[in-house]
């Protein structure tokens, strides 16, 4: 368990490091006078002591100062580990975060990070209650569950879709990537090679679900999610999306590992009997 914690612990920290520097980065665009300016965004809030609360916390001095803190608490969770306080303050964070932008700045990534801090924020309230194991294996479930469902989910509704199962819904989303449309020679022009392509990630996330059956085979979705992600990045620039779907493969194989031992703990006593 406790390589299953580190590798979550440090891939989450590196994962919010990254989103924390692209908001600093956009500090410029949601100051007053930027394009998500808060005296705007401010109208979606309609209670009025809330909205005064946000209004100061919104402030871009204020609000710099948070992503700041945010970014020495990633560094402190990638050294030290989680606590209570940290997890607490990085959960309470993110949710003003997420009010900030309306309710998700970058889509999947932000709903993947709000998964891990919450599985996080199990395993501290009950690990401040004395217990320990217990609050960590109903954080790697919740995480491992939530993950896996989406992947399952996503992989449902696109069979659902006829521009997804005869593949030219793939060409369409790589026609409109930061590198523009696909080149007349590319292979994903042929239609036979898109509907193979588009079927087999199609198959491998209705899939996913097995993946608890084994942790070697947990190992190998993991690494064609892995490869999934990474391919997103580098056709549509959404490089959150790998970093934020890694922080759950730690759990997700650990709880496949636990799953297959108790399967075959009750194969054997089925057999005994």
């Amino acid at each position: 368990m406790l390589i299953a914690i580190r590798a979550t612990e440090i891939l989450f920290a590196w994962s919010l490091l990254i989103q924390t520097l692209e908001y600093l980065r956009m500090g410029k665009a949601t100051r007053n006078e930027g394009l998500w300016s808060w005296s705007l965004q401010r109208a979606d809030i309609p209670n009025a002591p809330a909205r005064a609360v946000l209004d100061v916390l919104f402030k871009p001095r204020v609000h710099q100062f948070h992503l700041l803190l945010r970014l020495l608490g990633a560094v402190v969770l990638a050294l030290q580990g989680a606590s209570l306080p940290l997890i607490g303050f990085l959960f309470l964070g993110n949710l003003l975060i997420l009010i900030r932008w309306r309710g998700a700045f970058n889509g999947g990534s932000d709903f993947m990070t709000l998964v891990v801090l919450t599985g996080l924020l199990i395993s501290q309230v009950l690990g401040a209650l004395g217990l320990v194991p217990l609050g960590w294996f109903a954080g790697f479930w919740y995480i491992a569950i939530q993950s896996i469902t989406s992947y399952f989910m996503s992989g449902s509704v696109k069979v659902l879709r006829p521009e997804w199962r005869n593949g030219s819904a793939m060409s369409i989303f790589l026609n409109g990537a930061i590198y523009g449309p696909l080149p007349a020679t590319h292979v994903l022009r042929n239609k036979w090679l898109a509907m193979l392509g588009s079927w087999a990630f199609m198959v491998w996330e209705i899939l996913f679900p097995l993946s608890l059956i084994d942790p070697h085979l947990a190992v190998v979705f993991c690494s064609v999610a892995a490869l999934f992600h990474f391919l997103v990045f580098w056709f549509f620039g959404l490089n959150r999306f790998f970093w934020a779907w890694l922080c759950s493969f730690p759990a997700i194989i650990w709880c496949s590992a636990q799953f297959s031992g108790q399967i075959h703990g009750f194969t054997h006593l089925l057999m005994a009997l």
